[in-house]
């Protein structure tokens, strides 16, 4: 194989960096987005709104130009500005001018009208704070506790995969206390001001989780109620973790997984040759493919670069070999040795690509509450469905609900012709099961068209956390 010079070496680690962002193989280079920070011409509006007839809207920042509105019915618009001051809504995540048009007063005022109602922000009891994660690292936080002065249920909010700051990003912060449960929110290591380096290693990540906990518990003082642990995605496998580590009264995941991450890159090459219309005998000669790469990345190329040549060689020339992506397959087998080389620390995050959660998940006492999305398409749902199913049914405090026709994120969405999606705001009822499961710890009445497939302890009457 040629080698190239150094110079050419970067430029070419840049081009190959720059096609994979552009293409659904690879969202981003992990962590990259920790800079992220709000639209300061509009993070005046920035808040909870509490409409005439008792009801409210939610304004949140984008790291783009804009905001979001969202209501607990899961409906969402993105806001932007027009050049004659008046704001514009689209649907979701669509460019449709469509649904509720609500319109914000000039910085200071803080107020909405929202489909004909008007609305003034409400203040909220808020407590930033300092403290310390694993390895003593500096975590900045932040508790906001409902009104009043009683004892409150608490979320723990735990970061997924991306790196964003939670302080300015995270969704339940301002809707939750409002709707009488407390929320803890801290910003990642490695953003919003945290000390430490981007990691996905979940040892740290649940050391730090651990430790926001105590820290809530402290904060709160004699408010706290039930204290608990909730996050979407990758907090699937780093809330169980922590709530192994440290006493919790309630775990909630949505839109994660009970299976090791390198299962998770092997079901989504799967899940996208199936799509693509190819059988049980492509899925396990992919399967080769998928082993050989995992076994590369999680030994961080320690095992060196054979494994891939072998099998691009033996089915490099194969009709379906084009159709293998998954998260970070498609992009080495379509690589050269030496581009890779290139491109491999910028992905060196610290992952912990072989963690299996069963036996935590077997060993934790801690009740839990899982969300699926039924269609995700990062996080394939079926294995895990599966095992936590199992699980709950051999007694574990597990009660597995899922949303049908939902991708990650828990989105509702629409499918282009090409395929792609484009989200259309949550399911009505997923905000308000996760609200009531931290408040009461049961899942009562219905929740939109959510489906619940396991109860705790096998309990009829209503999916409880056992207590």
């Amino acid at each position: 194989m040629s080698q190239l010079r150094p110079s050419a070496l970067i430029l070419t680690a840049f081009s190959l960096t720059a096609s994979l962002l552009a293409s659904s193989a690879l969202a981003q280079v992990p962590g990259d987005d920790v800079n992220l920070r709000p639209d300061p011409a509009v993070a005046c509006h920035v808040g909870l709104y509490r409409l005439a007839d008792g009801g409210w809207v939610d304004v949140a920042p984008l790291p783009e130009a804009g905001l979001r509105w969202r209501r607990l019915d899961g409906s969402s618009g993105r806001m932007t500005q027009s050049a004659e001051g008046l704001w514009v809504s689209t649907l979701g995540g669509t460019r449709r001018v469509e649904g509720p048009q609500p319109q914000l007063g000039a910085c200071g005022e803080d107020r909405i009208v929202f489909e004909g109602r008007a609305g003034r922000r409400i203040s909220q009891q808020v407590q930033d704070v300092v403290f310390t994660g694993h390895g003593g690292t500096r975590l900045t936080g932040r508790l906001i506790l409902p009104p009043g002065s009683g004892r409150a249920p608490i979320m723990v909010e735990v970061h997924g995969s991306e790196g964003a700051n939670a302080l300015d990003f995270n969704v339940f912060q301002r809707f939750a206390p409002a709707s009488g449960v407390g929320v803890f929110v801290y910003a990642k290591r490695g953003s919003g001001g945290s000390e430490g380096r981007y990691t996905q290693d979940f040892d740290i990540l649940a050391d730090d989780a651990a430790a926001a906990v105590t820290e809530a518990r402290r904060l709160a003082g004699r408010r706290a109620g039930q204290v608990g642990l909730h996050g979407g995605s990758q907090a699937g496998w780093v809330t169980p973790l922590a709530a192994s580590r440290t006493p919790v009264d309630f775990v909630i995941v949505d839109y994660g997984l009970a299976y090791s991450p390198l299962t998770q890159e092997s079901d989504l090459v799967a899940q996208g040759l199936k799509a693509k219309g190819w059988g049980p005998d492509v899925l396990a000669q992919a399967r080769d493919i998928t082993d050989a790469m995992g076994a590369f990345v999680a030994s961080n190329s320690a095992v060196g670069y054979e494994g891939l040549d072998a099998v691009r060689a033996r089915y490099g020339a194969a009709p379906w070999f084009a159709d293998v992506k998954g998260g970070f397959t498609g992009m080495l087998l379509n690589a050269t040795n030496d581009q890779i080389r290139a491109i491999l620390p910028q992905y060196d995050v610290g992952t912990s690509w072989t963690y299996d959660p069963l036996p935590v998940l077997s060993g934790l006492n801690t009740p839990m509450l899982w969300i699926l999305a039924g269609e995700d398409t990062k996080a394939p749902p079926e294995a895990t469905r599966q095992r936590l199913i199992d699980l709950s049914a051999q007694g574990r405090p597990i009660t597995v609900m899922q949303y049908p026709g939902t991708d990650h994120g828990l989105t509702r969405f629409e499918t282009a012709p090409d395929g792609a999606r484009t989200s259309l705001g949550n399911p009505p009822g997923y905000f308000q099961a996760v609200l009531d499961w931290a408040k009461t710890g049961r899942l009562t009445g219905g929740y939109g068209d959510g489906q619940v497939l396991a109860c705790a302890r096998m309990q009829r009457a209503g999916c409880s956390r056992g207590r």
